[in-house]
């Protein structure tokens, strides 16, 4: 067994350190070999017990971005014409009304009756200015490039988003405590009108209840529309007519009633379609209100006069960037007149459709 063993000692490199039942060190290795553990035998572990390796290390990132979406922002689209008044030094917006006046008189060579004149009104709109602030860190954009997130670059994208959210929140409602009013709420506008009740079960409901169920028939819907148009015509004196350019606007819930179908196979956009060869259907997610569902009809323009617009003072202005020791910071505002509405009784509207 000695000889066996300094044979490996010799020959491989192997050497045993001593162990009971050998014989003794003396006499099993020459003088020149050193007493240790053999590096290639198996031996209690001095590290953790692994299988494998950080999982981090077979994890494939995605270097595309994927955005979380937001509602669509649709006021301005909805109105059809977004555009700016005055700037940012400007808190008050005044537009002129004018009136023609008269009245005749019997007519005679030497009569000097009769009068023709004009009425002047200044009605007056408030401007809100709003702002938000982005700021970033150098460590926290290192960290960000780490995972392929150019963070700087998404902090303004994030920016002109939350700026673009509340403008269009304007267009629809205004800024309370301002003379800024918005597509649903200016105190101009007239009174909602109430739809017909449906032969359904549900009579008091809309078109379309909360679970999706159709609760009017096809009839029913046009009627409905027709109310508004009637109303229209009432509150423009017989103004407006069915081949006028008109818009007709409602939540995207609202909208699905449009698809249904009488018994000879038209939907009530097909009926729409032939009745108002003109009209334009937007639909804006906020015509979803607490109080219902709201459909509005609004005659676009009259004599070359819009009906109304959504205004701004600033779309978007970009402050410099203030350099901190090792960190930025940068200021963006705008402002906004929120939906201007210059003639209210070309808009009708309906609530709890």
């Amino acid at each position: 067994m000695d000889a066996k063993l300094k044979a490996l000692a010799d020959l491989a490199g192997i050497v045993f350190e001593r162990q009971p039942g050998f014989a003794q060190d003396a006499r099993m290795l020459d003088d020149k070999l050193s007493l240790g553990m053999a590096m290639d035998a198996a031996y209690p572990l001095i590290t953790t017990p692994n299988s494998g390796i950080p999982a981090i290390l077979s994890t494939y990132v995605d270097p595309k971005l994927i955005e979380v979406l937001v509602a669509p922002m649709k006021g301005a689209e909805a109105v059809g014409s977004e555009v700016k008044k005055g700037d940012w030094t400007t808190p008050t917006a005044m537009f002129t009304m004018i009136e023609s006046t008269g009245e005749v008189a019997s007519y005679g060579d030497y009569e000097n009756s009769g009068s023709t004149g004009a009425n002047f009104n200044f009605p007056q709109r408030q401007s809100y200015n709003f702002q938000t602030v982005t700021q970033w860190g150098e460590q926290e954009l290192a960290r960000a490039g780490l995972a392929r997130v150019d963070y700087a670059a998404r902090l303004n994208i994030a920016s002109a988003m939350t700026l673009n959210k509340y403008q269009n929140k304007t267009y629809i409602s205004g800024v309370s405590g301002l003379q800024c009013y918005g597509m649903l709420n200016d105190p101009a506008l007239n009174a909602d009108l109430t739809p017909n009740t449906k032969a359904s079960p549900n009579s008091g409901a809309g078109w379309i209840l909360s679970d999706g169920t159709i609760n009017a028939t096809a009839v029913e819907v046009q009627r409905d529309i027709s109310k508004m148009f009637y109303a229209l015509q009432k509150s423009s004196n017989g103004l407006a007519e069915t081949t006028d350019k008109m818009t007709l606007i409602m939540s995207p819930k609202s909208s699905v009633a449009l698809t249904i179908t009488d018994q000879f196979n038209v939907n009530v956009a097909d009926i729409l379609k032939k009745t108002y060869p003109n009209l334009e259907i937007r639909t804006v997610p906020e015509y979803s209100t607490m109080a219902g569902e709201k459909v509005q009809l609004v005659l676009d323009e009259f004599e070359g006069q819009r009906t109304w617009d959504c205004a701004f003072t600033e779309k978007m202005r970009a402050h410099p960037i203030f350099v901190d020791l090792s960190s930025y910071r940068q200021k963006k505002s705008a402002g906004t007149w929120g939906t201007i509405t210059y003639r209210p009784l070309f808009i009708v509207s309906m609530l709890g459709v």
